[in-house]
């Protein structure tokens, strides 16, 4: 077992390096140069041979794609609260796996929002990513483009639906479990007020799972 972790974790290095390397939405873009990435890359992505949890979230905002960690603002202080989870135990790579849809910052659009994930991203590299992590039990799949990528057919019409139906989600059999949750942005507020079941009923399976796997 020993020997089977220092091989993984020797395949997780390179594969963080190759990340960390990549330019294809500046260099290459999809839709065209005029679609270029308008800053230099910086992919921000936590990989783990350990843990046992994967927040799969959307991409990084300006102020991670400054600090280099992900969830480093308000959104992530929401996360962790739901998790009930300090940031010292958070960024502990054995016990979570940070893998954004996007590991780049997209840029914003012309309101000052930030954009989707770049289309580049997810189908280069979320495969080998998730492949490189067998370890993993349970997914939270955090936003609309993570749960559309990570559960298929069983999505909902829209997140809402698909965040109530967690329920439904978390029994397909298989392995890993997924729970779909909404962005912790602030934005959300409304939202979170509007769905109190929400904190009532799925946070505290949340927590329950967190406790078991990760502590």
């Amino acid at each position: 077992m020993v020997v089977n972790s220092a091989l993984n974790e020797e395949r997780l290095d390179g594969l963080r390096a190759e990340i960390a390397a990549c330019r294809i939405c500046r260099d290459a873009p999809l839709r065209g140069i005029d679609d270029r990435l308008p800053h230099e890359p910086r992919p921000v992505a936590v990989l783990s041979s350990r843990a046992r949890v994967l927040i799969a979230g959307q991409a990084p905002g300006l102020r991670v794609h400054e600090s280099g960690l992900p969830f480093d603002d308000a959104s992530g202080d929401r996360l962790r609260q739901w998790l009930q989870v300090d940031r010292p135990t958070f960024y502990d790579r054995d016990r979570f796996a940070i893998v954004p849809m996007g590991f780049c910052f997209p840029g914003y659009d012309a309101k000052g929002s930030d954009l989707p994930p770049r289309r580049e991203c997810a189908p280069i590299w979320r495969e080998r990513v998730l492949s490189a992590m067998p370890q993993i039990e349970l997914v939270l799949a955090v936003g609309g483009y993570a749960q559309a990528w990570h559960m298929g057919a069983a999505r909902r019409e829209n997140m809402t639906e698909t965040v109530q139906a967690w329920r439904s989600t978390l029994t397909v059999p298989g392995k890993p479990a997924i729970l779909p949750l909404p962005h912790p942005s602030w934005r959300n507020t409304g939202w979170l007020k509007r769905h109190p079941w929400f904190e009532e009923e799925l946070l505290p399976e949340l927590r329950r799972r967190i406790k078991m796997l990760v502590f």
